[in-house]
């Protein structure tokens, strides 16, 4: 499959993209970072843009920095092989580098960002197909129709979100970076999200995700990611489990669970840190964690393998995830 036409903008910084932005926000203009999610979408017609944008060129968006006493800023275009190679990054946010290493192949990691991972399109069974498929079938609600395949009669549509980094992120209470032609705001990453499969995204036509903050409040979490996938090197998460743990002797002192992969937007398991604060990890505590995912996972048939299938595998990897999060031994001094 080709290529829609377009035509192609290289702004040299933030101001020029911004400034294209808002110059084409009529005739339409899609913003190409790594492009290994964009371009597959294009061929497919699920986007036929006037205009792509290649951000690719904007070298202060390319750097992680430690900031003492802050945290750790990441611009939107770091690639995903930078941070799985970040010693940094593997030592005081280990949870995040698990999750990028998941994220499909080496080649497309080294091609692919964390700006670009954040704010991937959702995914669904009966949109990711080609044209020709898609029109046999009378379109979907996200894209040239008004059925949902998945929930017949809804109004709603339930794509997924199926990035692995955002989850991760939940879990260090990262916060982002937008611009936009008013001024820069920085919100918490889960504020981004609106759990609405073909509006997946608060950010503007005219807006940019720049950068992304790790709290130091979050470093030093012991951390593991999971996810469910057809194929072990490349897919996207049918399920994805990340959890962080922070623990004074054998005590928890701190915990945060995310899912991905079975919701319109990646979502924070909020129970499950009441449940663990003040306790030692045990099979009962890691069952209850198990149980807490499963409950707000909300698979749908989204995808070939069955939403029961899915919320049983969110659970399993919860309860696995929180055993191994939870090192013998304290992790802050005492």
């Amino acid at each position: 499959m080709s290529l829609p036409s377009f035509k192609l903008l290289r702004p040299r910084n933030v101001e020029d993209a911004l400034g294209f932005l808002h110059r084409y926000e009529k005739e339409g203009v899609q913003i190409c970072a790594g492009g290994t999610d964009l371009l597959p979408s294009m061929k497919q017609r699920l986007f036929s843009p006037a205009y792509v944008m290649d951000i690719r060129g904007i070298e202060e968006l390319t750097h992680i920095r430690v900031v003492p006493g802050l945290g750790v800023e990441l611009g939107s275009l770091v690639k995903l092989s930078a941070i799985e190679d970040s010693g940094f990054i593997a030592t005081h946010y280990p949870v995040l580098r698990e999750a990028v290493m998941t994220v499909a192949s080496p080649i497309l990691r080294n091609m692919g960002t964390l700006g670009g991972n954040l704010c991937l399109d959702t995914r669904c069974l009966w949109y990711n197909q080609s044209l020709q498929w898609r029109k046999s079938c009378g379109y979907c609600i996200k894209k040239d129709g008004d059925l949902c395949h998945v929930a017949p009669g809804g109004k709603v549509c339930w794509a997924v979100f199926s990035g692995d980094s955002a989850a991760a992120l939940l879990c260090l209470h990262a916060e982002i970076e937008i611009a936009s032609p008013k001024g820069r705001r920085r919100i918490p990453l889960a504020d981004l999200y609106t759990n609405i499969g073909d509006d997946r995204m608060r950010l503007g036509k005219s807006e940019i995700l720049t950068r992304i903050f790790l709290p130091e409040a979050s470093a030093g979490y012991s951390g593991v990611y999971r996810k469910l996938r057809l194929r072990g090197s490349i897919d996207y998460p049918l399920a994805g489990v990340a959890v962080a743990i922070r623990k004074k002797g054998k005590i928890i002192d701190d915990a945060r669970v995310a899912i991905t992969g079975v919701n319109p937007a990646p979502r924070l398991v909020k129970d499950a840190t009441h449940a663990l604060i003040g306790r030692e990890m045990n099979e009962h505590a890691a069952m209850v964690v198990g149980e807490l995912a499963a409950r707000v996972a909300k698979p749908l048939t989204t995808s070939l393998l069955t939403p029961e299938y899915r919320r049983e595998m969110i659970k399993v990897f919860a309860k696995q995830s929180a055993s191994r999060a939870t090192p013998s031994g304290p992790s802050i001094r005492d």
